[in-house]
């Protein structure tokens, strides 16, 4: 399951690596990057909060594997097109089924786990981001330099498909489809709030919509998204541009950001189930601050030493990693019913995507807008962008003490 979510980042992610190659050879301007990238994020959010849903009820193991086929696919047909509209609608469409892979992952871990253990599995899980980042800024930087653009959307594209067969074998569906009994009851392990076993799925779903930690999580992690997708959408352009790299260097910069997000995952869940006995606010606390460190040495201090850069990336990554525990999913599983599981993370993503979309629209609209030509020569102005990466940042860090005290419900 970490492995098959990981292929689907390598799915996702083409866009980010192709970016200068598709504004050098005057393909795509900046703004209409934007605009494809934004039309990603909205099929995602959306497709997020419905398929999450939908994940509740039905069987998980042929949703992923669903989700990965046409993820694949809709990377081929990108790969051959050369239409702004065509880009646009086959990455919306890319948006949505790439949902299908998050909802039946967290479904997985919510009915498999205990909340004492589940930070540390979830932090497992995590690290298929990290694993699918890394490939996309090494592997597909890679080929995108030896055999162009498209290059960066069919190598992922083929890849996906032909590895669907064997997630498929490998995944499994829920324990009650395996003729196993509840987890929590199995080893008695409850939270402080016990979910009754006569609540029935629907009910459940609902249930999360009453519970004011939950809303505030949404807020929390939208704001968190716009950091992360910054980085990841535009940290190769920023690198690229501001810093004088080029792309083997500025993928691989993003590459360590990505692979010591494994660590920060795994680090985050074993803190947070051992040190602070289940409790993920304190860990997402001392994570956010050091996420907000990182990018100033990133972004605001005058620094172009590659090992400087490294390890700021290096630290970015490794807190970024823990936070999407904390914010986006694992949290969100302990204190809502746990039939409901694959509904609370839809709920939280349409917010965390809504908000990435807009990012995408905000941080390219704010590029163009202030970057000007100079000697016949575009010079790209990240100043208003970077501001609004690192404002949102501190935002989801201080909304995050807004449920220290929120209970668990196992």
């Amino acid at each position: 399951m970490t492995l098959g979510y990981g292929f689907y980042y390598t799915c996702r992610l083409g866009l980010s690596v192709v970016k200068k190659p598709l504004i050098d050879g005057g393909i795509l301007s900046p703004e209409q990057l934007g605009q494809i990238g934004a039309a990603m994020f909205y099929g995602y959010a959306f497709g997020k909060f419905v398929n999450g849903f939908l994940a509740d009820h039905l069987n998980i193991r042929k949703l992923f594997v669903m989700g990965l086929v046409l993820s694949g696919l809709c990377n081929l047909f990108f790969g051959f097109s050369h239409l702004l509209w065509i880009f646009i609608l086959v990455w919306a469409i890319n948006g949505w089924v790439q949902s299908l892979g998050a909802g039946s992952c967290v479904v997985s871990l919510a009915h498999w786990y205990t909340f004492h253990e589940r930070g540390r599995y979830y932090g497992i899980w995590s690290t298929s981001h990290s694993i699918g980042e890394g490939l996309t800024f090494i592997v597909s930087s890679t080929l995108v330099t030896y055999f162009g653009w498209r290059a960066g959307f069919l190598g992922p594209g083929v890849a996906c498909i032909a590895l669907s067969g064997l997630f498929y074998w490998l995944m499994q569906d829920r324990p009650a489809a395996c003729g196993l009994p509840r987890v929590s009851d199995w080893k008695n392990e409850h939270g402080q709030i016990v979910e009754p076993k006569t609540l029935n799925t629907f009910s459940a779903q609902m249930e999360i919509f009453k519970n004011p930690a939950i809303w505030i999580l949404c807020f929390a992690s939208a704001m968190m998204y716009i950091t992360r997708y910054a980085v990841t959408s535009w940290g190769m352009l920023f690198l690229q541009e501001a810093k004088g790299y080029n792309t083997v260097q500025a993928g691989t910069l993003l590459g360590i950001n990505t692979f010591m997000g494994v660590i920060g995952g795994l680090v985050y869940g074993y803190i947070s189930d051992k040190t602070f006995n289940g409790r993920r606010p304190p860990a997402s606390f001392l994570y956010g601050i050091f996420e907000l460190l990182s990018l100033a040495i990133i972004f605001i201090f005058p620094v172009t030493n590659f090992y400087i850069l490294a390890s700021a990336f290096a630290l970015f990554g490794f807190t970024i990693g823990g936070m999407l525990l904390g914010f986006a999913g694992l949290f969100a599983v302990d204190i809502a019913p746990k039939k409901a599981a694959g509904a609370v993370v839809g709920f939280i993503g349409i917010f965390s995507y809504i908000a990435t979309a807009l990012q995408e629209h905000i941080s390219g609209y704010l590029i163009e807008k202030h970057s000007q030509i100079v000697d016949g020569v575009m010079k790209y102005d990240f100043s208003s962008a970077i501001i609004f990466w690192i404002g949102a940042s501190l935002i989801a860090t201080l909304l995050g003490l807004l449920v220290w005290n929120a209970k668990i419900e196992e």
